[in-house]
């Protein structure tokens, strides 16, 4: 399966007092990474107000290994990890690669889907669910309950 890949630049607006990238602006790119790979499968904004469901955190740990400077272009590979039967609950690791292509930081999600409407957590319908499976997956994908 291809890996799905992000690139930005590192805006003046995200750099720190230290002069390299604020410890914030790596979960806003991987952010960003997330909501651009699930809007290549399928998951635009609109779609999934049409289901009237949305994506959750409940976990975010960011293990910082090299700094980004201003101006880097950045690379964000993104791939699922972990998925329980029913799509309800997922994990994401992401790749975060400074302007000389090495990595500068793993970052680890895990998530749910929210309904927009009840606000508690759902699973997907079955056409979404098909969508969510063709994302992406780790070499070391765990697909819960089998």
């Amino acid at each position: 399966m291809e890996d799905f890949l992000f690139e930005s630049k590192v805006m003046w607006s995200q750099i720190d007092a230290n002069q390299h990238l604020r410890h914030s602006a790596y979960a806003d790119f991987c952010a960003q990474a997330r909501m651009e790979m699930l809007d290549k499968y399928g998951f635009s904004v609109n779609e999934l107000q049409k289901f009237r469901v949305g994506p959750v955190l409940f976990r975010e740990e960011l293990i910082y290994l090299r700094e980004i400077k201003p101006g880097e272009q950045i690379v964000v590979k993104t791939a699922l990890t972990k998925l329980n039967p029913d799509a309800s609950k997922w994990s994401f690791q992401q790749i975060l690669f400074n302007g000389k292509g090495n990595k500068s930081a793993i970052i680890n999600v895990d998530g749910a889907w929210i309904d927009l409407d009840r606000r508690k957590l759902t699973g997907l319908p079955d056409e979404l669910k098909l969508l969510f499976d063709a994302l992406p997956k780790s070499s070391n994908f765990l697909q819960e309950g089998e």
